[in-house]
């Protein structure tokens, strides 16, 4: 349905606002009497810019166009009483526009009608967006997709025109055929008598043959003519549709599914997906496919009546040949560009490990393509590999850097959702060939490509395509210690790959807060919450190498300093630390971290200026500097039992993974008694006590056993509110080495770690073993 049509049909108080948006200016008679033309030329009003001097010459064009149309339209009109007024105001918006625009500022005009078909177009949708139910949605556009199937409606009905003319002209050429034979018979008949006997009756006969001749021939003359002129006005218009077809096409496929396809690799770190938007894809490249395939059907008749009677203009050139190479090549590029991946492979892949894929060909189901099922093979290749394929647009036999099991299947063709596609849910990556390390290349930096490729037939065998597609970059890892790092290529990747960019190159350097954004993206789709400014700001800090520095929106983290360069004083990289605290944060803190009860991202020196002025047992949880994922709690003690000042931050050594598995945080800190405010003043109970572990019954198990209760404690520590030492608890002090000399004390239970010393209390980590278990028994 034209846009003008969804106008028409809209409530009286939008109607209202459509018919204010037209006045003297552009009248909404010429809107109503030119729908049709106004809108074919949607795309023409649209490329025109009025504020560019340089596109005058193309809106003089299009307006005389405009002015040419309406006078036409109101000469149509001349021999109907009925429409004597509407001609009346035609001619007179023909002659004010010619008059004000045509030849003195035609892109004034082009401005207007744009703003008025753009302001209508906005009520349509808005009334048809409330009609279905659909939500508002912040900064959603939803203007391009409503331009693209407005687009599609005016190719759907060129094409109806077109099939209705080709028809006409068949018609004329049986009609053609008749006379042509008709004259023959006639000129059959005259050779036949003139070799006869010059009777007086024969001659009158003849006489009366050559008129007829003379008749038919002028007649063949005006059929011919009128044949030419109708198979050359075909043929413009066959011209312009493959013209919009291919603008069209260029839109869908090179905008919205290019921007689906970059959505889809930043989800791999993180960001939000709609996957449904492919399903929107899949109905416009449906609808082109079926336009196509008409338009190319159309072509070829038009082929084979030029066969049957082939007349053509005198030095006049046959387009058909041309036209049907342009929208076969149309066809081409809309098949292999919609055979796509819609759940991509894991691109952390572990040898021997199981994975998951799904393609689909967006066009199959309107093309019957699985009337012959195709097949697809999946293989394995190199970044040099991907390199070349990409040149040649095809790969050496056999070539490939690795062995898939599993690695071929069936396309279906699924009736409910309309789909084509096959999901390969048992691969297995059995060998990998690697290229040879260069200075401090690994392992994990060496980037391949799943190439999925496969032929499918259309038209009955007619065309045949050979197609294929590639992955997303994958890194092949053989042991659970090189994830990180693997983990650090795919991200960067994914962030900062460049649209037609040489597989699968990324830039040495990248902004910071470039940097910040997929830092971001990536803890908050791990976690569930993302990372404040004063997180990013921390973070900035640490990869940099540099805390004291306030802004760093100016300036750009390399690739070896983001996760090559060991951190200061450290064994291991920037994003070796990130990636531990996000592991340990999803696995063991998502809770906690969601609630905002775990600052974490805040060093050791700004944890102790913060509890300094707190109220003794306020504490907070910070994530380690010199563990990976390790959480350190951090708490104000004030020894009232001393003279003078005797308030001191302490330190427990960091808990991990390990630790969380035995003992969950929030019961840790439940154990310590001595814990009583979560900074600021958040009492711990309030905090944390949702989270406790609730302390069952204990039970006699099935084989005479007790099961033991854990109970989380620091030897030697005795802090106000707390717990004295159990019996036998060793009460030895050592001094931490998590921050070196002048740092807050510590606080250790591991004897081994201990010797004797009069020192302050410098306590370490605490330790789960005999003395901390509790037998409960009933």
């Amino acid at each position: 349905m034209s846009l003008w049509n969804r106008a028409q049909q809209l409530p009286p108080d939008a109607l209202r606002q459509v018919q204010n948006v037209y006045g003297e200016q552009f009248p909404i008679e010429v809107r109503h009497y030119l729908a049709g033309w106004i809108e074919d030329k949607m795309q023409q009003w649209n490329e025109i810019d009025p504020d560019n001097a340089g596109h005058s010459q193309f809106a003089h064009s299009l307006v005389s166009q405009l002015v040419q149309e309406m006078e036409t339209k109101a000469l149509s009109y001349s021999s109907n009483e009925d429409l004597f007024l509407v001609r009346i105001r035609l001619d007179e918006a023909a002659n004010l526009f010619k008059t004000r625009y045509l030849n003195s500022n035609p892109l004034a005009l082009v401005s207007i009608i744009r703003e008025c078909l753009k302001t209508e177009l906005h009520l349509v949708q808005q009334h048809e967006n409330m009609l279905g139910g659909v939500a508002h949605v912040a900064n959603m556009v939803v203007e391009p997709c409503a331009e693209i199937v407005s687009e599609l409606e005016i190719l759907l009905r060129r094409t109806r025109e077109t099939a209705d003319e080709l028809r006409h002209l068949e018609q004329e050429q049986e009609s053609f055929a008749l006379q042509y034979h008709d004259c023959a018979k006639i000129n059959a008949h005259l050779s036949h008598i003139q070799g006869q006997e010059r009777t007086a009756q024969n001659r009158e006969v003849e006489q009366n043959l050559r008129r007829r001749k003379e008749i038919g021939e002028q007649q063949l003359a005006q059929k011919v003519s009128g044949l030419l002129q109708r198979r050359m006005d075909l043929a413009e218009k066959h011209k312009g549709t493959i013209d919009r077809l291919n603008s069209l096409q260029q839109r869908i496929l090179d905008e919205e599914l290019i921007n689906w396809k970059r959505e889809q690799q930043m989800a791999g770190n993180g960001k939000p997906f709609n996957q449904n938007k492919l399903d929107q894809i899949q109905e416009w490249c449906e609808a082109l496919a079926e336009i196509i395939w008409l338009n190319r059907h159309q072509i070829k008749e038009c082929e084979r009546h030029q066969t049957k009677i082939p007349i053509t203009p005198p030095g006049g050139v046959d387009m058909l040949p041309t036209l049907n190479s342009h929208i076969t090549r149309l066809l081409s590029s809309l098949v292999t560009s919609t055979f796509i991946i819609e759940k991509q492979p894991p691109q952390v892949m572990k040898t021997n490990t199981r994975f998951t894929a799904t393609v689909r060909l967006l066009v199959g189901g309107k093309l019957n393509v699985n009337m012959t099922p195709p097949q697809v093979r999946v293989s394995i290749i190199s970044e040099a590999q991907a390199n070349a394929l990409l040149k040649n647009d095809q790969m050496n036999k056999g070539e490939q850097s690795g062995e898939i099991l599993n690695n071929t299947g069936t396309m279906e063709y699924h009736q409910g959702t309309r789909q084509l596609s096959v999901s390969f849910r048992n691969m297995q990556l059995r060998k990998i060939k690697r290229a040879e390390k260069k200075g401090t290349e690994s392992v994990m930096d060496e980037k391949f490509s799943l190439l999925f490729q496969s032929q499918f037939s259309v038209g009955g065998g007619e065309l045949v395509f050979q197609v294929w597609t590639l992955s997303l970059p994958v890194v092949v890892i053989v042991h659970g210690n090189q994830e990180p790092h693997a983990w650090a290529t795919v991200s960067w990747d994914n962030a900062f790959a460049e649209q037609g960019r040489i597989p699968f190159t990324v830039p040495e350097k990248v902004p910071w807060p470039q940097i910040a954004d997929m830092l971001d993206s990536k803890f908050k789709s791990a976690t569930g919450r993302g990372l404040t400014d004063d997180n990013l700001k921390f973070l900035a800090g640490k990869a940099f190498r540099s805390p004291q520095v306030q802004d760093f929106n100016n300036m750009y983290l390399s690739w070896s300093q983001f996760c090559k360069e060991p951190l200061s004083e450290r064994n291991f990289t920037f994003w070796e630390w990130f990636f531990a605290v996000m592991k340990v944060t999803r696995e063991h803190l998502r809770q906690p971290w969601n609630d905002g009860s775990i600052m974490g991202f805040v060093g050791r020196r700004q944890a102790e200026d913060m509890l300094k002025n707190s109220i003794s047992g306020t504490f907070l949880l910070r994530f380690s500097d010199s563990e990976l994922g390790g959480v350190t709690i951090a708490w104000m003690y004030e020894d009232t039992t001393k003279a003078g000042d005797q308030r001191d931050v302490f330190m427990l050594q960091p808990f991990t993974s390990k630790a969380f598995a035995i003992r969950p945080l929030a019961d840790v800190i439940a154990d310590l008694k001595y814990l009583l405010f979560l900074y600021p003043n958040i009492p711990k109970e309030q905090a944390f006590g949702k989270y406790y572990t609730p302390m069952a019954e204990q039970q006699p198990s099935v084989n005479g056993y007790v099961k033991p209760h854990l109970i989380t404690h620091v030897p030697g520590w005795s802090g106000a509110g707390s717990m004295d030492s159990y019996p036998n608890t060793p009460q030895p002090m050592c001094q931490m080495h998590d921050g070196g000399m002048g740092d807050p004390p510590s606080v250790s239970s591991n004897p081994s770690d201990c010797v004797s010393t009069d020192q302050k209390p410098s306590l370490d980590s605490p330790l789960f073993d005999a003395a901390n278990v509790l037998s409960d028994f009933p």
